[in-house]
């Protein structure tokens, strides 16, 4: 840890933007990247002087926003056709496109905002709501609100208590372990509907 603090501390500003940034933009890609750690990290290393916290947050929640909608735009333009004639026809019958489609269409923005608080739903939500066909004006608002308060709370927690980093870390461990823990339920409960959905329709 206190070799990536060093090594964070003496990159300048803007390439220590640009590398926050990107960690928090991946994470909508891959899941598994710790980029709440990342983004700890650094509201502590700009509460050390090595860059400004404001340009911190606006760096990791413009970049982790332009990376959702990215995966959302890829969604919505790849989506339909891979679920209804390619691979993934395997994956949702018609029907339950249509409850896909139905879902997003009443829930979308709540499931959006939601989702951009619970580990690996944070990569799921903009690319389904792509598929589901959710317009643009239904999807940024919530989108980007859940980040800003996401991504603002970690840089802030980064900058206010940097000078105990381990109980950073220990708090938001337990943090994601909870929500880790809602994700995994919710992930069951989304299976076991699916394979049920998938009997009726087979």
């Amino acid at each position: 840890m206190d070799r990536i603090l060093s090594f964070l501390s003496e990159l300048p500003p803007l390439l220590l933007y640009l590398l926050l940034g990107a960690g928090a933009a991946v994470e909508n890609v891959l899941p598994v990247v710790p980029a709440d750690t990342i983004i700890v990290t650094g509201g502590f290393v700009a509460g050390l002087g090595a860059g400004k916290v404001t340009a911190v947050f606006l760096s990791v929640w413009g970049f982790n926003v332009a990376g959702a909608l990215a995966v959302y735009a890829f969604g919505r333009r790849y989506g339909p056709e891979f679920f209804t004639t390619g691979r993934g026809r395997n994956l949702l019958a018609e029907k339950q496109m249509r409850r896909l489609e139905a879902f997003y269409a009443r829930w979308g923005v709540a499931a959006i905002f939601v989702g951009r608080f619970l580990p690996g739903f944070r990569a799921l939500v903009p690319v389904f709501a792509g598929v589901a066909g959710l317009g643009w004006a239904r999807v940024v608002p919530p989108l980007a609100v859940a980040s800003a308060i996401w991504y603002g709370a970690l840089v802030r927690l980064g900058h206010l208590f940097g000078n105990n980093v381990d109980a950073v870390r220990d708090a938001m461990s337990k943090a994601n372990r909870g929500l880790l823990a809602t994700s995994v339920v919710l992930a069951v409960v989304l299976v076991a509907v699916w394979w049920r959905a998938r009997r009726r329709t087979g």
